[in-house]
């Protein structure tokens, strides 16, 4: 019996919710030549730093991209990038503009004696450990217009999160993909 391939997998779970548009929220500093592989595939991405950036600064930003379902762009990232913290999935039906502004209102956070900080929620790694500890508040503030957020979990795992009843609900959805990949040491391979 054969198995889908993983970006098959993963695509159906982002692409689930035939009126949600689906953001990937990718990190310029973990993805190496993210800007020409944006090229490449001819797609737009929008930085979520505001201003003018150094080219350095640039490489490593957070970058909105709106993904469609039949890309190139998508399979690549799908296939490539699952598994090694490259980013997050924002699903929801606002527009990217809408969206934009949401996603770049959330790079930055203050610290106890409101120093600014980069806040990195679009590293998996990062958003796991730091929304189990939001109250309902701060998860609507970090939701907005988004219905579900999606990243991969410590083992490449499908982690989904979104807000119920004003309390966070996750589900973890286990990947036979992800772990023959892993097994095989293909996790690893660019």
């Amino acid at each position: 019996m054969a198995t889908d391939p993983l970006p098959e997998i993963l695509s159906r779970h982002l692409f689930a919710d035939g009126g949600a548009r689906v953001y990937a929220v990718l990190d310029g500093a973990a993805i190496p030549d993210l800007l020409e592989k944006l090229q490449e595939y001819q797609i737009e991405p929008v930085c979520l730093y505001r201003g003018t950036l150094i080219p350095t600064l640039a490489k490593a930003a957070p970058y909105q991209v709106l993904l469609e379902r039949e890309s190139g762009f998508t399979h690549w990232l799908l296939q490539k990038g699952w598994g090694r913290h490259w980013g997050i999935f924002a699903l929801g039906r606002a527009d990217w503009r809408a969206m934009r502004e949401h996603l770049c209102a959330l790079t930055v956070a203050y610290s106890p004696d409101q120093q600014p900080l980069y806040f990195r929620y679009y590293d998996p790694r990062v958003l796991r450990v730091y929304l189990p500890t939001c109250d309902t508040d701060e998860l609507w503030a970090l939701f907005g217009p988004i219905t579900r957020l999606l990243c991969e979990d410590e083992v490449g795992h499908v982690l989904s999160y979104r807000i119920a009843g004003g309390q966070l609900v996750s589900e973890r959805t286990v990947l036979a993909a992800a772990r023959s990949a892993r097994e095989s040491g293909d996790a690893g391979d660019a």
